[in-house]
């Protein structure tokens, strides 16, 4: 399980098996969810979740936005084409 970036304590997680559309798991000790990133462009959404409150998961789709260039190009890297 490649991880691509990490912050505050959270490991970005992209699958090396896994399906499209191109998404990403964030882990952490108080959860995880997943976020579509809708490459190239964004923005990204929030496919499910859990462990994680509003706020936590506001702090993460905002990071993830940050890095969604990042984040595709991992993807791409990974599984080709988004």
């Amino acid at each position: 399980m490649p991880v691509v970036y990490r912050f505050d304590g959270l490991r970005v997680v992209i699958y090396p098996n896994d399906h499209r559309p191109a998404h990403v798991h964030v882990k952490g000790s108080e959860g995880e969810a997943v976020f579509i990133l809708h490459c190239p462009n964004g923005p990204p959404s929030l496919r499910e979740s859990f462990g994680f409150n509003r706020r936590d998961l506001g702090q993460i789709i905002d990071e993830v936005a940050g890095v969604l260039a990042i984040l595709c190009a991992e993807w791409s890297a990974i599984h080709g084409r988004h």
